[in-house]
């Protein structure tokens, strides 16, 4: 069963069989089911990119060209789905659409040329997160302008304002802990180091708990099949990479903060 924008339950019944609807719910199962692969990996398997980086899997591109081109699909597809769907002039959708297009935009086109050194990352995985961010574009630009059906009064539901708090806070907690890490590779600074404040006085990855939070609230305001699946990928996705790099930081330095938790401050 799925999301109901106007249902009071939690779950409301859409139908599964016929037309686009149908079709609709499979690539919603899909990525569900791609939540629980992609947490079941990475248990296992540390993604070969960043501070984890290392040979055996295939051809590298630079990071900058790499993030580019696995997170404009997020911006330009999107776009052109959203664009098919018939409430797509409608006041809710294009709030829905500017929230969105906040975080992609600069995760795809600002983000990268803020990086610094030199890094490179697997084409593999360039690759598997384009797939994913188109897959995870249609579902949501689709719900959003087709599927869903969101009056003018869900802007004042009480499920759209604590999902845009969160969404918001989760957004900026996201670029602070950017921004942190990368003034620490100043002018002239190589290699890695301890992150200090913001979010980072807390847990490692403040980062990826910005992320995870900023989704949960897009998943809360838009109250939908999709948004759901798209909370629990990032979860499934940043949560482990979040304990590999808590492992990371403690192996590699012998005065890493003892209280520092992993991604959940105080729990884990």
């Amino acid at each position: 069963m799925f999301f109901d924008p106007h249902a009071r339950g939690v779950f409301a019944v859409l139908p599964a069989d016929g037309g686009d609807t149908g079709v609709y719910r499979w690539f919603v199962i899909l990525e569900i089911v791609l939540a629980v692969v992609t947490f079941v990996a990475l248990c296992f398997i540390v993604a070969p990119y960043g501070r984890h980086g290392r040979g055996g899997w295939g051809p590298t591109v630079p990071a900058r060209v790499g993030w580019v081109v696995m997170e404009s699909p997020a911006v330009l597809l999107f776009a052109a789905f959203y664009l098919l769907g018939t409430h797509r002039f409608a006041v809710v959708p294009l709030v829905f659409l500017g929230l969105w297009l906040l975080h992609y935009v600069q995760r795809a086109f600002v983000y990268p040329f803020l990086m610094r050194g030199g890094g490179r990352m697997p084409s593999t995985v360039v690759g598997m997160a384009l797939l994913f961010n188109a897959l995870n574009a249609w579902n949501n630009a689709r719900w959003i302008s087709e599927f869903g059906t969101y009056p003018i009064e869900w802007l004042t539901d009480p499920r759209f304002l604590i999902g845009l708090v969160v969404f918001l806070g989760g957004f900026v907690l996201n670029l602070a802990s950017d921004r942190i890490l990368r003034r620490l590779r100043g002018a002239g600074s190589t290699g890695y180091q301890i992150p200090h404040g913001g979010g980072f006085r807390y847990v490692s990855s403040p980062n990826y708990l910005g992320e995870i939070v900023e989704w949960a609230g897009w998943a809360i305001a838009t109250w939908s099949p999709a948004g759901l699946a798209f909370a629990l990928y990032t979860t499934a996705n940043l949560a482990p990479r979040a304990m590999a790099n808590h492992r990371w930081y403690r192996e590699t330095f012998d005065d890493y903060p003892v209280s520092r938790k992993a991604l959940i401050p105080f729990v884990v």
